[in-house]
C-alpha cells in the first residue's frame, strides 16, 4: 500500500451533514468488517480505499482454515499495519472447544498474527462457566475479546433479564464489545424480522437491558438496516458484518450523505436561506 498523505479528497470542502464522527482510534462508531475470501490483492485494495474506516476485520466461520498459512499471515500484516484489529469468526473457536482444543486454537491464532477473538455460543449452547473461562484465557493471552449474544436459529432471542445479566457477566470477565447477532443474512435473528426489517421494539427492549450501548456492536449486514440504526442511535453506532464493498457506503451514511440519513431539518434551513436570498 503506497505510504503518503491519507487526508480525504473533499476536505476542507463538503462538511457532513451528519457531524461528529471521529478519526481512529475511535471508541464509538466502529466498524467491522465481514471478509469471506479476499485475497493479499484484494485486501490491499480495500485497505487503501477503506482502511481507515474499518476498525475490526473479522475472517467468518472457519473460512481463515483454508488460507495458506503464509499468505494468511501476510493479510494479517497488511491488516495491522493499519492498526486494525483482526480475528476467526466465532464459530470455528466453538469447533475448537468442543474438541477440547480451546487453548490451542487461542495460541494459535496470536501465533498466526490475529489481534482479537470472538466468543460466542451462537451453533449450540456453551457451559456459561465455560464461555467465561474462554474470555478470560484470550484477554489473559494478549487479544482483544469480541463476545456475541443470541443464537444462529430462528429468532435467537434472549430474555431481557438473561440478556442484561450475560452481557455485563462477558464484560466484567474482559471482552471489549458484545456483539448482537445477526448472521451474514440479516434476517430471522435477533432484532430482525423474517425480511430483514429492524423490530424497533426488541432493538430498544435490547438497548434498555444495558448500561452502556456503545459496549454493543450489532450485526448489519444489510443497507436499510445501517441506515435504521444510524437514525435511531446516531452515527456512533457499533455495525458488524458489513460487506467489504459496502464499507464506504455505511461511512456516507454515518455522514449523511446519502439520502437515507441526510438530515431533513438541514434541507429545511438551506430551503428557507435560499428562499429570503430571492
Amino acid at each position: 500500500m503506497p505510504a503518503g498523505n491519507r487526508e480525504p479528497a473533499w476536505s476542507g470542502v463538503i462538511e457532513h451533514p451528519l457531524p461528529g464522527r471521529g478519526g481512529k482510534p475511535r471508541r464509538v462508531g466502529l466498524t467491522m468488517v465481514m471478509d469471506k475470501g479476499l485475497g493479499l490483492r484484494g485486501t490491499a485494495d480495500l485497505l487503501e480505499t477503506a482502511g481507515e474506516a474499518i476498525d475490526f476485520w473479522k475472517l467468518p466461520f472457519g473460512t481463515s482454515a483454508f488460507y495458506p498459512r503464509q499468505v494468511l499471515e501476510a493479510k494479517l500484516r497488511l491488516i495491522r499495519r493499519l492498526g486494525i484489529l483482526a480475528y476467526p469468526g466465532g464459530t470455528f473457536l466453538e469447533v475448537a472447544c468442543r474438541q477440547g482444543r480451546g487453548e490451542a486454537f487461542i495460541e494459535h491464532a496470536l501465533a498466526l498474527g490475529f489481534t482479537a477473538l470472538e466468543v460466542s455460543d451462537g451453533t449450540g449452547p456453551m457451559p456459561r462457566l465455560e464461555r467465561l473461562r474462554v474470555i478470560r484465557r484470550a484477554v489473559a493471552a494478549g487479544a482483544a475479546v469480541l463476545a456475541e449474544l443470541g443464537g444462529k436459529a430462528a429468532g435467537g432471542r434472549l430474555p431481557r433479564r438473561e440478556l442484561g445479566a450475560r452481557l455485563e457477566e462477558d464484560l466484567a470477565a474482559g471482552a471489549a464489545l458484545v456483539i448482537l447477532e445477526g448472521r451474514e443474512s440479516g434476517k430471522g435473528v435477533g432484532i430482525y424480522s423474517d425480511q430483514g426489517e429492524v423490530l424497533v421494539e426488541e432493538l430498544e427492549r435490547v438497548r434498555e437491558a444495558v448500561a452502556d450501548p456503545d459496549r454493543l456492536m450489532w450485526e448489519a449486514p444489510l443497507r436499510t438496516q445501517q441506515a435504521e440504526l444510524i437514525r435511531r442511535a446516531g452515527p456512533g453506532v457499533n455495525l458488524g458484518n458489513i460487506p467489504p464493498g459496502e464499507v464506504l457506503a455505511l461511512e456516507a451514511l454515518r455522514a449523511g450523505l446519502r439520502a437515507d440519513t441526510l438530515p431533513e431539518a438541514g434541507w429545511a434551513v438551506w430551503a428557507a436561506s435560499v428562499a429570503e436570498v430571492g
